[in-house]
């Protein structure tokens, strides 16, 4: 059974999980600016980020809290 991790480990997992989901949402925003065309780019780059962003938001976080899960014990 492998051992629990430290706290500076712990620390280091919970700031990585929260700078994915927040690097996934500013990749939300900057492709619905681009879609709606506040930002001067083609609307299919937009579309190219938000698909990839909504991932990083929603389902990165829990993949790697469900990969780093502490042991039961």
């Amino acid at each position: 059974m492998p051992e629990p991790v430290s706290d500076d480990v712990a620390r280091n997992r919970w700031l990585t999980i929260q700078a994915v989901r927040f690097s996934g949402i500013a990749m939300v925003l900057a492709g619905i600016l681009i879609v709606r065309q506040v930002i001067d780019a083609p609307p299919a780059i937009g579309w190219l980020l938000l698909v990839p962003g909504l991932a990083a938001a929603f389902l990165a976080p829990t993949l790697l809290a469900k990969r780093w899960r502490s042991p039961v014990e």
